[in-house]
């Protein structure tokens, strides 16, 4: 009925992977993450997260597309990435370290589609400083651009994980992260969050054009359906 496959330590907190079975979805297996005792995410509401790549890269024309993902998880945004044939490359960047461990010992179901797609690059970093950094993404490469960048990291723009995030959803932060893309690139934000307009328009001084996208999925738990937002902005060019 529930396995905890893992658990550590981390700077933002004790991370634990789990494995559970639930009976009032008949028996489905379900995965899910919890730092400290807030549920990260979970393997059953992955439909927004895929939406995240699959909107942001469907507005990119031409092939070779270099894509960032911050925010590996339980993968779901960075594997429906790689099912886009353009993608050349595609780095994932993720701060804490056991996340990447579990999908290189292949403890999650989509551990093995990433660890052993030769495109796939699985990063331990902090996306926030690179994003602010004058070298980017790649730090082997200063300057490095790249066509998408993808954020699932933080709850929304206004509520984070690490308060120290927080200066990422400014003026100043949005700029930093644009200069690391292509003419013609796109960032791309997955939120927990309704629609945020004031950061639609935030997003609208900083990129020349922003818009937002309601996804909404079936919830079993009650009967209904949920949503998430995912925010596009585009550079000039």
């Amino acid at each position: 009925m529930f396995e905890e496959l893992d658990y550590q330590e981390t700077p933002l907190g004790a991370i634990s992977l789990r494995r559970r079975s639930e009976p009032r979805l008949g028996g489905k297996i379900l995965y899910e993450v919890k730092l400290g005792e807030e549920f990260l995410m979970s393997s059953l509401f992955v439909e927004a997260e895929e939406e995240l790549a699959a909107l942001a890269l469907q507005s990119l024309d031409g092939e070779k597309l270099d894509v960032v993902v911050g925010g590996l998880g339980l993968g779901y945004t960075a594997a429906k990435a790689l099912e886009n044939e353009a993608v050349r490359s595609l780095r994932v960047i993720e701060t804490m370290a056991p996340v990447i461990s579990w999908h290189r010992l292949a403890l999650v179901p989509l551990g093995d589609k990433l660890a052993l797609d030769s495109r796939c690059s699985l990063v331990h970093g902090d996306f926030f400083k690179l994003a602010a950094s004058s070298g980017g993404f790649d730090p082997d490469n200063p300057g490095r651009l790249f066509h998408a960048v993808l954020l699932d990291i933080d709850h929304s723009p206004s509520h984070w994980l690490d308060t120290g995030n927080s200066a990422f959803y400014t003026d100043a932060g949005l700029t930093a992260l644009a200069a690391s893309l292509h003419p013609g690139g796109v960032f791309g934000l997955w939120s927990n969050d309704p629609p945020d307009e004031a950061f639609v328009s935030l997003l609208g001084e900083v990129f020349a054009s922003a818009k937002l996208h309601l996804v909404t999925f079936a919830n079993p738990y009650t009967g209904g359906e949920s949503s998430n937002t995912i925010y596009l902005a585009y550079k000039a060019g």
